[in-house]
Protein backbone atom coordinates (compact mmCIF):
# COMPACT_ATOMS: atom_id res chain seq x y z
CA UNK A 1 0.00 0.00 0.00
CA UNK A 2 1.48 3.47 -1.37
CA UNK A 3 0.95 6.01 1.75
CA UNK A 4 0.46 9.66 0.31
CA UNK A 5 0.19 12.49 2.75
CA UNK A 6 -1.73 15.65 1.58
CA UNK A 7 -0.81 19.04 2.28
CA UNK A 8 -3.40 21.31 1.97
CA UNK A 9 -7.18 20.61 2.65
CA UNK A 10 -8.70 23.38 0.87
CA UNK A 11 -10.96 22.65 -2.14
CA UNK A 12 -8.39 20.72 -4.33
CA UNK A 13 -6.80 18.73 -1.40
CA UNK A 14 -10.31 17.60 -0.90
CA UNK A 15 -10.51 17.02 -4.45
CA UNK A 16 -7.22 14.43 -4.53
CA UNK A 17 -8.58 12.89 -1.39
CA UNK A 18 -11.76 11.73 -3.52
CA UNK A 19 -9.59 10.08 -5.65
CA UNK A 20 -7.17 8.37 -3.25
CA UNK A 21 -10.17 7.02 -1.11
CA UNK A 22 -11.75 5.60 -4.43
CA UNK A 23 -8.41 3.19 -5.16
CA UNK A 24 -6.89 0.42 -4.64
CA UNK A 25 -3.13 0.08 -3.80
CA UNK A 26 -2.78 3.70 -1.51
CA UNK A 27 -4.20 5.63 0.73
CA UNK A 28 -4.29 8.97 2.32
CA UNK A 29 -2.09 8.41 4.99
CA UNK A 30 -2.29 11.69 6.69
CA UNK A 31 -3.62 15.86 6.53
CA UNK A 32 -1.68 19.31 6.95
CA UNK A 33 -3.06 22.68 7.27
CA UNK A 34 -1.79 26.45 8.32
CA UNK A 35 -5.84 26.28 9.19
CA UNK A 36 -6.82 23.57 11.88
CA UNK A 37 -10.52 23.06 11.12
CA UNK A 38 -10.03 22.48 7.59
CA UNK A 39 -7.26 20.05 8.83
CA UNK A 40 -9.68 18.49 11.24
CA UNK A 41 -12.45 18.03 8.95
CA UNK A 42 -10.74 16.31 6.16
CA UNK A 43 -8.55 14.16 8.74
CA UNK A 44 -12.07 13.17 9.74
CA UNK A 45 -13.33 12.16 6.21
CA UNK A 46 -10.53 10.45 5.07
CA UNK A 47 -9.91 8.62 8.39
CA UNK A 48 -6.00 9.51 8.42
CA UNK A 49 -4.21 11.65 10.86
CA UNK A 50 -4.04 15.55 10.99
CA UNK A 51 0.06 15.89 11.16
CA UNK A 52 2.01 18.92 11.21
CA UNK A 53 4.48 18.87 7.87
CA UNK A 54 7.08 18.28 10.07
CA UNK A 55 5.97 15.25 11.46
CA UNK A 56 4.98 14.23 7.78
CA UNK A 57 8.12 14.72 6.77
CA UNK A 58 10.15 12.56 9.41
CA UNK A 59 7.35 10.05 9.08
CA UNK A 60 9.21 6.92 7.54
CA UNK A 61 5.85 5.02 6.70
CA UNK A 62 4.78 7.68 4.52
CA UNK A 63 5.72 7.05 0.87
CA UNK A 64 4.70 10.77 -1.10
CA UNK A 65 3.22 14.04 -0.30
CA UNK A 66 0.39 16.03 -2.40
CA UNK A 67 1.46 19.96 -2.47
CA UNK A 68 -1.98 21.94 -2.75
CA UNK A 69 -0.92 24.18 -0.33
CA UNK A 70 -0.97 28.17 -1.66
CA UNK A 71 1.74 28.92 -4.30
CA UNK A 72 3.91 30.48 -2.16
CA UNK A 73 4.42 27.82 0.15
CA UNK A 74 5.56 25.04 -2.98
CA UNK A 75 8.89 26.22 -2.96
CA UNK A 76 9.63 25.50 0.68
CA UNK A 77 7.55 22.17 0.71
CA UNK A 78 9.55 21.05 -2.44
CA UNK A 79 12.59 21.22 -0.77
CA UNK A 80 11.42 19.50 2.32
CA UNK A 81 9.92 16.97 0.65
CA UNK A 82 13.08 16.08 -1.60
CA UNK A 83 15.23 16.09 1.13
CA UNK A 84 12.82 13.60 2.96
CA UNK A 85 13.03 11.11 0.33
CA UNK A 86 9.37 11.66 -0.55
CA UNK A 87 7.40 11.74 -4.32
CA UNK A 88 5.83 15.25 -5.18
CA UNK A 89 2.79 15.41 -6.61
CA UNK A 90 2.54 19.58 -7.12
CA UNK A 91 -0.29 21.61 -7.96
CA UNK A 92 0.41 24.00 -10.21
CA UNK A 93 2.21 26.07 -10.73
CA UNK A 94 5.55 25.11 -9.09
CA UNK A 95 6.16 28.75 -8.17
CA UNK A 96 5.78 31.99 -9.85
CA UNK A 97 9.26 32.75 -10.36
CA UNK A 98 10.73 30.48 -12.89
CA UNK A 99 14.52 30.78 -11.24
CA UNK A 100 13.21 29.42 -7.64
CA UNK A 101 11.45 26.66 -10.11
CA UNK A 102 15.14 25.54 -11.56
CA UNK A 103 16.00 25.43 -7.63
CA UNK A 104 13.23 22.86 -7.03
CA UNK A 105 14.42 20.36 -9.97
CA UNK A 106 18.10 20.61 -8.70
CA UNK A 107 17.14 19.79 -5.30
CA UNK A 108 14.62 16.93 -6.56
CA UNK A 109 17.21 15.88 -9.44
CA UNK A 110 19.67 15.49 -6.50
CA UNK A 111 17.65 13.58 -3.94
CA UNK A 112 16.11 11.74 -6.94
CA UNK A 113 12.68 11.33 -6.16
CA UNK A 114 9.82 11.40 -8.66
CA UNK A 115 8.12 15.02 -9.14
CA UNK A 116 4.86 15.17 -10.99
CA UNK A 117 3.26 18.32 -11.90
CA UNK A 118 0.03 18.51 -11.63
CA UNK A 119 -1.48 19.67 -15.46
CA UNK A 120 -4.75 17.81 -15.35
CA UNK A 121 -6.01 18.65 -18.24
CA UNK A 122 -3.31 16.70 -20.17
CA UNK A 123 -5.44 13.20 -18.44
CA UNK A 124 -9.02 14.30 -19.94
CA UNK A 125 -9.62 11.91 -21.74
CA UNK A 126 -11.16 13.82 -24.37
CA UNK A 127 -8.01 15.87 -25.32
CA UNK A 128 -6.16 12.75 -24.68
CA UNK A 129 -7.77 11.10 -27.33
CA UNK A 130 -7.15 13.86 -29.58
CA UNK A 131 -3.82 14.01 -28.65
CA UNK A 132 -3.59 10.21 -29.80
CA UNK A 133 -4.81 10.80 -33.02
CA UNK A 134 -2.45 13.64 -33.76
CA UNK A 135 0.26 10.86 -32.47
CA UNK A 136 -1.66 8.43 -35.17
CA UNK A 137 -1.15 10.69 -37.64
CA UNK A 138 -5.19 11.46 -38.85
CA UNK A 139 -4.57 14.91 -39.57
CA UNK A 140 -0.97 14.45 -40.82
CA UNK A 141 1.12 17.29 -39.50
CA UNK A 142 -0.34 19.75 -37.17
CA UNK A 143 -0.28 23.61 -38.77
CA UNK A 144 -2.94 25.01 -35.97
CA UNK A 145 -3.93 24.65 -32.54
CA UNK A 146 -6.66 26.97 -30.97
CA UNK A 147 -7.60 26.80 -27.25
CA UNK A 148 -10.21 28.50 -25.99
CA UNK A 149 -10.93 28.17 -22.08
CA UNK A 150 -13.27 30.49 -20.19
CA UNK A 151 -14.44 30.68 -16.74
CA UNK A 152 -18.15 31.37 -16.25
CA UNK A 153 -16.99 34.03 -13.53
CA UNK A 154 -14.05 35.78 -11.75
CA UNK A 155 -12.64 34.52 -8.69
CA UNK A 156 -12.81 36.46 -5.77
CA UNK A 157 -10.82 39.98 -5.33
CA UNK A 158 -8.54 38.42 -3.00
CA UNK A 159 -7.53 35.57 -4.83
CA UNK A 160 -6.68 37.80 -7.89
CA UNK A 161 -4.38 40.01 -5.73
CA UNK A 162 -2.48 36.68 -4.74
CA UNK A 163 -2.61 34.91 -7.75
CA UNK A 164 0.57 35.88 -10.08
CA UNK A 165 -1.84 37.75 -12.47
CA UNK A 166 -4.13 35.47 -15.69
CA UNK A 167 -1.29 34.50 -17.93
CA UNK A 168 0.60 32.71 -15.21
CA UNK A 169 -2.84 31.43 -12.47
CA UNK A 170 -5.33 30.39 -15.51
CA UNK A 171 -3.54 30.73 -19.42
CA UNK A 172 -0.70 28.35 -18.23
CA UNK A 173 -3.16 25.22 -17.92
CA UNK A 174 -3.50 26.45 -21.57
CA UNK A 175 0.12 27.18 -22.68
CA UNK A 176 0.95 23.60 -21.19
CA UNK A 177 -1.75 22.06 -23.44
CA UNK A 178 -0.24 23.64 -26.07
CA UNK A 179 3.20 22.35 -25.85
CA UNK A 180 1.20 18.93 -25.40
CA UNK A 181 -0.75 19.41 -28.88
CA UNK A 182 2.34 21.07 -30.88
CA UNK A 183 4.52 18.28 -30.11
CA UNK A 184 7.52 21.06 -29.92
CA UNK A 185 8.03 24.25 -28.00
CA UNK A 186 7.04 27.66 -29.22
CA UNK A 187 10.11 30.26 -29.87
CA UNK A 188 7.60 33.33 -29.18
CA UNK A 189 4.75 34.65 -27.76
CA UNK A 190 2.65 37.37 -29.03
CA UNK A 191 -0.23 38.59 -26.14
CA UNK A 192 -2.98 41.13 -25.99
CA UNK A 193 -5.01 41.56 -22.76
CA UNK A 194 -7.43 43.74 -21.27
CA UNK A 195 -10.07 44.23 -18.51
CA UNK A 196 -13.64 44.27 -19.61
CA UNK A 197 -15.22 42.05 -16.76
CA UNK A 198 -14.58 43.47 -13.57
CA UNK A 199 -12.79 46.86 -13.03
CA UNK A 200 -11.67 45.89 -10.03
CA UNK A 201 -9.30 43.40 -11.44
CA UNK A 202 -7.61 46.00 -13.42
CA UNK A 203 -7.23 48.24 -10.41
CA UNK A 204 -5.53 44.89 -8.38
CA UNK A 205 -3.19 45.48 -11.63
CA UNK A 206 -4.68 42.31 -13.51
CA UNK A 207 -6.47 41.76 -16.64
CA UNK A 208 -9.52 39.34 -17.41
CA UNK A 209 -9.57 39.02 -21.35
CA UNK A 210 -6.66 37.85 -23.16
CA UNK A 211 -5.37 36.10 -26.42
CA UNK A 212 -2.18 34.74 -27.23
CA UNK A 213 -0.16 34.06 -30.10
CA UNK A 214 2.61 31.34 -30.40
CA UNK A 215 4.90 30.30 -33.21
CA UNK A 216 7.33 27.35 -33.12
CA UNK A 217 10.54 27.01 -35.17
CA UNK A 218 8.96 24.70 -37.51
CA UNK A 219 6.12 27.42 -38.40
CA UNK A 220 3.53 25.99 -36.64
CA UNK A 221 0.81 28.27 -34.90
CA UNK A 222 -1.12 28.42 -31.63
CA UNK A 223 -4.06 30.78 -30.32
CA UNK A 224 -5.42 30.54 -27.20
CA UNK A 225 -8.07 32.52 -25.70
CA UNK A 226 -9.09 33.22 -21.81
CA UNK A 227 -11.93 35.22 -20.28
CA UNK A 228 -12.91 35.63 -16.74
CA UNK A 229 -16.61 35.17 -17.72
CA UNK A 230 -18.63 32.52 -19.77
CA UNK A 231 -22.48 33.67 -19.44
CA UNK A 232 -23.44 30.17 -21.18
CA UNK A 233 -21.21 27.87 -17.98
CA UNK A 234 -17.84 26.71 -18.36
CA UNK A 235 -16.19 26.83 -21.44
CA UNK A 236 -13.55 24.02 -22.79
CA UNK A 237 -12.48 23.81 -26.41
CA UNK A 238 -9.96 22.76 -28.31
CA UNK A 239 -9.54 22.59 -32.03
CA UNK A 240 -6.22 21.05 -34.10
CA UNK A 241 -6.18 21.63 -37.87
CA UNK A 242 -3.54 19.30 -39.40
CA UNK A 243 -2.36 19.21 -43.34
CA UNK A 244 -5.34 15.98 -43.40
CA UNK A 245 -7.84 17.55 -41.43
CA UNK A 246 -9.07 18.99 -38.57
CA UNK A 247 -9.74 17.28 -34.94
CA UNK A 248 -12.10 19.15 -32.47
CA UNK A 249 -12.76 18.65 -28.45
CA UNK A 250 -16.10 20.11 -27.65
CA UNK A 251 -17.42 21.50 -24.08
CA UNK A 252 -18.54 18.43 -22.08
CA UNK A 253 -22.20 18.86 -21.55
CA UNK A 254 -24.44 18.46 -18.27
CA UNK A 255 -26.48 15.76 -20.01
CA UNK A 256 -26.47 14.71 -23.81
CA UNK A 257 -30.41 15.23 -23.76
CA UNK A 258 -31.30 17.48 -26.92
CA UNK A 259 -34.60 19.49 -27.07
CA UNK A 260 -36.48 19.86 -30.37
CA UNK A 261 -39.73 21.94 -31.10
CA UNK A 262 -40.91 24.82 -33.35
CA UNK A 263 -38.75 27.38 -31.60
CA UNK A 264 -35.43 25.08 -32.61
CA UNK A 265 -32.99 23.06 -30.96
CA UNK A 266 -31.77 23.41 -27.44
CA UNK A 267 -28.74 21.31 -25.62
CA UNK A 268 -28.27 21.00 -22.00
CA UNK A 269 -25.55 23.64 -20.24
CA UNK A 270 -21.92 22.87 -19.96
CA UNK A 271 -20.47 21.59 -16.53
CA UNK A 272 -20.50 24.33 -14.51
CA UNK A 273 -16.78 24.41 -13.34
CA UNK A 274 -13.23 22.52 -12.80
CA UNK A 275 -14.60 20.37 -10.56
CA UNK A 276 -17.51 18.58 -12.38
CA UNK A 277 -15.46 19.24 -15.82
CA UNK A 278 -11.90 17.62 -15.22
CA UNK A 279 -13.53 15.20 -12.38
CA UNK A 280 -12.59 12.11 -14.16
CA UNK A 281 -9.11 14.11 -15.07
CA UNK A 282 -8.26 14.49 -11.11
CA UNK A 283 -8.89 10.76 -10.93
CA UNK A 284 -6.55 9.86 -13.61
CA UNK A 285 -3.75 12.24 -12.91
CA UNK A 286 -3.68 10.19 -9.18
CA UNK A 287 -3.60 6.88 -11.16
CA UNK A 288 -0.82 8.11 -12.92
CA UNK A 289 1.03 9.50 -10.12
CA UNK A 290 0.63 6.30 -8.26
CA UNK A 291 1.87 4.35 -10.34
CA UNK A 292 5.00 6.36 -10.95
CA UNK A 293 5.42 5.68 -7.34
CA UNK A 294 4.76 1.92 -7.96
CA UNK A 295 6.50 1.09 -11.09
CA UNK A 296 9.14 3.81 -11.28
CA UNK A 297 7.74 4.79 -14.67
CA UNK A 298 9.06 8.80 -15.77
CA UNK A 299 6.68 11.15 -14.26
CA UNK A 300 4.60 13.37 -17.08
CA UNK A 301 4.07 15.96 -16.70
CA UNK A 302 7.27 16.51 -15.52
CA UNK A 303 9.18 19.72 -13.18
CA UNK A 304 10.80 20.61 -16.87
CA UNK A 305 6.81 20.65 -18.02
CA UNK A 306 5.83 22.70 -15.03
CA UNK A 307 9.28 25.23 -15.20
CA UNK A 308 8.58 25.64 -19.33
CA UNK A 309 4.81 26.76 -18.73
CA UNK A 310 6.28 29.50 -16.38
CA UNK A 311 8.29 30.26 -18.82
CA UNK A 312 5.78 31.00 -21.52
CA UNK A 313 3.39 32.15 -18.77
CA UNK A 314 6.06 35.10 -17.74
CA UNK A 315 6.86 35.77 -21.14
CA UNK A 316 3.16 36.55 -22.06
CA UNK A 317 2.67 39.20 -19.18
CA UNK A 318 5.89 40.61 -20.98
CA UNK A 319 4.24 40.68 -24.25
CA UNK A 320 1.14 42.22 -22.73
CA UNK A 321 3.41 45.01 -20.65
CA UNK A 322 5.51 45.77 -23.61
CA UNK A 323 3.15 45.39 -26.70
CA UNK A 324 5.78 43.46 -28.18
CA UNK A 325 6.52 39.69 -29.18
CA UNK A 326 8.57 37.60 -26.97
CA UNK A 327 11.28 34.57 -27.95
CA UNK A 328 11.06 32.05 -25.47
CA UNK A 329 14.36 30.65 -24.10
CA UNK A 330 13.97 28.10 -22.21
CA UNK A 331 17.66 27.03 -20.02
Amino acid sequence: MINIALLGCGRIGQVHARSLMGMGGAQVAAVADAVPEAGEALAKRTGAPLMSVEDIMAASDIDAVVIGTPTTTHYNLIHMAARAQKGIFCEKPIDLNAGRIKDCLAVVETHDVPFFVAFNRRFDPNFRTLRAQIDAGRIGDVEMVTILSRDPSPPPIGYIKTSGGLFRDMMIHDLDMARFLLGEDPVEVFAHASCLVDPEIGEAGDVDTAMVSLRTASGKLCQISNSRRATYGYDQRIEVHGAKGMLRADNVLTSTVEMSDADGFRRAPTEPFFLERYAEAYRAEMDHFVAVLTTGKPASPSGIDGFKAQVMADAAQASHDSGAPQKLVFD
